[in-house]
């Protein structure tokens, strides 16, 4: 299998270096890759692909040699594990709540003796069966991940025992939902947001799996990663063209009230 650039950086202690996708955009990994990017976010859950366009995105992700995360709004055993198979290197999956969703989840996509995975091998994700299947299975569970999303006030109160699921690499704050179902701005300096932040690092800490959410800047990063946090997102393909085209329009406005 491909070494995932996301565990080696979480093996050293260091953050991984997160940008999200959310358009077929086919040179982004490529050029997040150059920029030191270690993973790409590929959001399917809010962006409608067929699943021979998340392929050819996957593979990609391969070619410029940078994991991919797919962000899935699916709960379907087989549709979760073909997109391992397909070469992702890692799931996101939205509004988990309970530890039975987390258990549900990490059977689907572990190979046991953690989960219940079925057994193929002839995906990218083990380059075509070309060298069998012998040591595939362990180095499936050891290099790809399964973070879930903490965004609602019932995960909260059930993150010790998600967080402790076996199976389980990463929790994952999502800021809007979270905020849209606590009550409150999305502000990280609210209170509910600075409380629910900090339940999340501290059950990480305590079962040992990494943790982390989107950032708007580098102040921010800083005190994340002080925190703890070692999944962080910031940059994206939407937020590029946002910022982008307003700055270019205004390069016209000094030109656009020209009369020759």
């Amino acid at each position: 299998m491909r070494p995932s650039l996301l565990r080696s950086r979480l093996q050293q202690d260091l953050p991984a270096r997160i940008a999200c996708m959310y358009y077929p955009t086919a040179m982004m990994p490529a050029h997040a890759a150059r920029a030191g990017f270690d993973a790409i976010w590929f959001d399917t859950e809010h962006s409608t692909f067929d699943r021979r366009e998340v392929q050819r995105l996957i593979a990609l992700h391969h070619l410029a040699n940078i994991d991919c995360i797919v962000r899935t709004g699916s709960r379907n055993a087989a549709e979760l594990y073909h997109l391992l198979e397909d070469g992702a290197t890692g799931l996101m999956i939205p509004l988990v709540n309970t530890a039975a969703d987390a258990a549900a989840l990490a059977a689907a996509v572990k190979f046991p003796p953690l989960g219940q995975r079925g057994l193929d091998g002839a995906g990218l994700d083990n380059n075509f069966y070309l060298d069998g299947t012998l040591t595939y299975p362990a180095a499936a569970n050891a290099d790809t991940f399964l973070i879930v999303q903490i965004e609602t006030p019932e995960a909260l109160a059930n993150l010790d025992a998600i967080a402790g699921t076996p199976g389980i690499d990463g929790l994952f704050i999502g800021p809007g939902d979270l905020s849209l179902r606590l009550g409150c701005p999305l502000d990280w300096t609210n209170p509910k947001m600075i409380a629910a932040q900090a339940a999340v690092a501290a059950s990480a800490r305590k079962h040992g799996v990494a943790w982390g959410r989107p950032s708007g800047s580098a102040e921010d990063i800083a005190e994340l990663v002080r925190q703890g946090a070692r999944l962080i997102a910031h940059g994206s393909d939407f937020g590029a063209v946002m910022k982008m085209l307003p700055a270019y329009a205004k390069a016209f406005e000094p030109a656009a009230t020209h009369r020759p």
